[in-house]
């Protein structure tokens, strides 16, 4: 991704489902106007999922998903439409494509039903419009991939689809015009040579998009550097990994919070997440702790979440505590065996699938949390830390 382009989890993202051989793969080739997908009359050709980002105007940036067909079979099979059902679970619009020639089947409806009861705005699509004469066809939107039939008119009907307002502001509604916004970012060996991470990316835009300045240091000198503003800045955002080194610098009268904390409240439910935070506390040796991320990175020899948290928490509980690790779309549908989940602010992430995640922890009555608010807990400074937000 270059520095310029909108992040996947800016996104809106919409799936493309549908049992094998209804023509999905030819419909995101139609609609994005590439060969992304292969295509062929042969039954599960799709695997995989496939993404293409692109703009879909009004709308705005998009990603289209091709997913592997609904109604795969056996081992493989299964493997396939536990991948289609992990896209369903973070798509913000969706299309059934339906094969028009055979019309619908029963795991189409099945798959309607689930897109009803998950709120996934979605349009009913029957494909193949070229082999089917208008005078047998059932009511509905046809579309034809071979000869064009339907695809424009697609576009502008999915460009139009009111998606759920499901994220909430990074830091726009913490500071007003003319605020200096104090961004302490660490550099170190896991800092990305040449570039900032893609959260302190995010926020900087934000605040730029609302009047605000944003003074981007790093930890040494920060109380000095804040000294020497002619007015105090309106609140201080540090990397968690240095809320250490950064509290007694900031003093108590200035607002101060976390990257990660920000990307807690702005993508989930951040009292849920301050409140696993509080079991840190009580975890004994034994338990099993998740740290899961949502990216998928090259991992560095103090990385925070495989390397510094689990350093932390054992610290913090003189316990043994057992570590396991989750990254990219990869989250366990079972959080039974585990005692506490931690989350990172899920930056790549789209709001639908971090509140998935946050919603499968609280059925199954697994506290969970997130990175920064850990870190804050850590250090003594949980109160602190979300007191800017609300909390």
């Amino acid at each position: 991704m270059s520095m310029n382009e909108t992040p996947s989890g800016s996104r809106v993202h919409i799936g493309i489902f549908g049992c094998r051989n209804a023509g999905k793969s030819s419909l995101i080739n139609a609609l994005t106007g590439q060969a992304l997908a292969v295509v062929s009359d042969t039954p599960g050709t799709t695997t995989d999922p496939v993404s293409k980002a692109m703009e879909l105007l009004p709308l705005g940036p998009v990603v289209l998903i091709d997913t592997p067909g609904i109604d795969d079979t056996g081992a493989l099979g299964d493997l396939r439409t536990g991948k289609t059902r992990e896209i369903l679970r973070r798509v913000e619009l969706a299309i059934l494509a339906v094969d028009g020639r055979r019309g619908m089947t029963a795991p189409d409806r099945e798959l309607e039903t689930e897109l009803q009861r998950l709120g996934v705005p979605y349009i009913l699509v029957f494909t193949h419009g070229d082999t089917v004469s208008a005078d047998v066809r059932c009511p509905g939107f046809w579309v034809s991939s071979f000869s064009g039939e339907g695809i424009h008119e697609l576009k502008e009907k999915l460009a139009h689809l009111k998606t759920p307002e499901l994220s909430r502001p990074l830091v726009s509604d913490l500071v007003s015009a003319g605020d200096i916004a104090v961004l302490v970012v660490p550099v170190d060996s896991a800092a990305p040579k040449g570039r900032l991470i893609l959260p302190q990316q995010q926020v900087i835009r934000e605040l730029l998009d609302h009047g605000a300045s944003a003074l981007v240091t790093g930890v040494e000198g920060l109380a000095e550097k804040m000294e020497a503003l002619r007015t105090p800045p309106g609140i201080v955002i540090t990397d968690s990994q240095v809320f250490g080194k950064v509290a007694p610098q900031v003093p108590p009268e200035i607002a101060m919070t976390s990257f990660s904390i920000l990307f807690a409240r702005s993508k989930g439910d951040l009292p849920q997440a301050v409140a696993g935070a509080r079991l840190l506390k009580e975890l004994k040796a034994g338990d099993k702790v998740l740290i899961s991320e949502g990216c998928t990175h090259h991992r560095q020899c103090e990385d925070v979440g495989t390397v510094k948290l689990p350093r932390w928490i054992r610290q913090f509980c003189g316990e043994d505590i057992v570590f396991e690790f989750s990254s990219g779309t990869s989250f366990p549908e079972d959080l039974t065996p585990y005692r506490l989940v931690i989350h990172c602010g899920g930056c790549t992430l789209n709001p639908r699938e971090m509140r998935y995640r946050q919603k499968l922890a609280a059925e199954q009555g697994v506290p969970m949390t997130n990175y920064g608010i850990a870190i804050a807990s850590i250090h003594g400074i949980l109160d602190r830390a979300v007191k800017p937000l609300g909390l």
